[in-house]
């Protein structure tokens, strides 16, 4: 039988190596991606054959191939003026870009906004930093908080913050608020009494929407089976069939929702949903 190959099944090596500065005390660590790539890893093949295709670097102006020896970094200035720019350069044009982990303050984790995280990475204490990563941990623990840091990882400078999860470390890259749009923009229903009023939502509605959340309340497992990825599953199971030589199963059209006016009995659809959950909890 074949097989799909995934990506990253083995553990991955530090990206980073460098220390925490946490007031006069550092902690030599290494940071890991916490995240491990599964995605399904598709190739440009040549149907007729089922060939490799194979992109390649091409110098706009002249046609030719470039070789990778030639291929560099550059923005662009004006328009049709760029500057090449080196990791050198980069490194340079921050003096401050340490190889540390400068903890500005300790914060209380739910004063970080969800929209601000971004990525999470494993720290892994050298052998002569385990007494001091321990402190660190357990102080932050404590108190109950984070600590707010700067780092910089391949000529780039985040802000991030380290948590403390279990045994764990866990350095999650920020968002610089900068990077994200301004949802002020959005048209969005606004908030409180008035706005319900407005919005026409009677004290039953609420109360039944209250019951549904209180109804399909349970503690967050993630291994649990209903947050699986089921549509990768699917994608697998149809590439080993394909790949064994079966005729892939006829594809199922998704029902498409009509657009009009009909009016919708909130209340009705409140009280079926809030009985269906009941079942499913029974």
């Amino acid at each position: 039988m074949s097989h799909v190959v995934e990506r990253g099944r083995d553990m991955p090596h530090a990206i980073w190596t460098g220390t925490i500065s946490f007031g006069l005390v550092t902690i030599p660590v290494q940071l890991l991606p916490a995240v491990q790539p599964r995605e399904i890893a598709f190739h440009l093949l040549d149907d007729r054959d089922l060939s490799s295709i194979h992109n390649k670097r091409v110098n706009e102006r002249i046609g030719d191939e470039v070789a990778w020896e030639h291929v560099a970094k550059g923005f662009e200035v004006d328009e049709g003026r760029s500057a090449l720019v080196t990791d050198d350069d980069l490194r340079a044009a921050n003096v401050e870009a340490t190889q540390t982990i400068d903890v500005l303050a300790a914060v209380c984790a739910d004063e970080i906004h969800p929209e601000l995280l971004d990525a999470p990475y494993y720290l892994r204490p050298e052998k002569a930093g385990r007494k001091t990563y321990l402190l660190l941990r357990e102080a932050l623990k404590s108190a109950k908080r984070v600590a707010l840091a700067k780092i910089v990882i391949r000529t780039r400078q985040h802000l991030a913050a380290t948590v403390p999860d279990g045994d764990l470390l866990l350095l999650e890259l920020l968002r610089y608020p900068y990077e994200l749009r301004d949802a002020g923009e959005l048209d969005l229903p606004g908030s409180g009494a008035e706005a319900l009023e407005s919005a026409s939502v009677t004290q039953a509605e609420l109360d039944l929407a209250r019951q549904l959340v209180a109804t399909i309340s349970r503690p967050f497992d993630p291994a649990a089976p209903e947050y699986r990825d089921t549509y990768r599953d699917d994608v697998l199971a149809l590439i080993e069939r394909k790949a064994a030589g079966a005729a892939p199963a006829p594809a199922v059209e998704a029902p498409v929702a009509e657009p009009g006016g009909e009016v919708v009995d909130i209340v009705a659809l409140l009280k079926q949903s809030l009985d269906e959950a009941k079942r499913a909890c029974a």
